[in-house]
């Protein structure tokens, strides 16, 4: 596993800088974002890099073509948010939530989601590389003809979990739960798991366990 950290950010380095502050087509260098919280916002077109967003709540928004490079997201929330042709690169989520958030056809690069509850997060047709999502809980999330590469779950809670038309070829699952997963035989094939989980893909035999 080789997923590159944030770069160059030291808490000391960064100036204060307030959400509702920016403008269109601004580019947002070494700054920190804490402790703002609004519903429904609205941001379009800006570039955050070298950032950390701390105790940000910001939900039912809609983020269109936004970037973040370097950039640390801690205990923040994003529920119901939406990432419209967005991209992150090099960028951590620690302790935040963002249940019913949508990354559609967005690309992530060298992105860590850890502590994280994101059930029903959407990544359908999203461009995935260099991805860990660890003691993240992925209920009911959406992996629909996503273009996956290097993706890795630790104790990751995939219960019910949409791989439609999206190969978990090489992808271990076996330290993680995939019960109700929704998944063809085609795109299961080759993922890594464990020997109690076989159970939970018998379905796609078509047979039933008689206990």
């Amino acid at each position: 596993m080789n997923i590159l950290k944030p770069r160059n950010i030291q808490s000391e380095a960064l100036r204060n800088k307030h959400l509702c502050d920016l403008l269109e087509d601004e580019k947002i260098n070494f700054c920190n974002f804490e402790k703002e919280k609004y519903d429904d916002l609205n941001l379009y077109e800006i570039e955050f890099e070298h950032c950390r967003f701390s105790g940000i709540s910001l939900q039912n928004g809609e983020l269109e073509k936004l970037s973040f490079s370097d950039v640390i997201f801690e205990q923040c929330n994003f529920s119901n948010t939406q990432f419209l042709s967005s991209s992150f690169i090099r960028c951590e989520f620690n302790n935040c939530k963002i249940s019913g958030c949508s990354f559609a056809e967005n690309r992530l690069l060298n992105v860590t989601f850890s502590d994280t509850n994101a059930g029903y997060l959407n990544l359908s047709l999203a461009s995935i590389e260099n991805i860990l999502f660890k003691n993240t809980a992925l209920k009911n999330s959406y992996f629909q003809e996503s273009k996956i590469k290097n993706i890795y779950f630790e104790n990751a809670d995939l219960t019910q979990a949409n791989f439609f038309k999206t190969s978990l070829k090489g992808v271990d699952l076996s330290s993680s739960k995939i019960e109700g997963i929704v998944i063809s035989a085609e795109d299961i094939k080759g993922a890594v798991i464990d020997s109690s989980q076989a159970v939970d893909l018998l379905y796609l035999l078509g047979v039933k366990l008689k206990f």
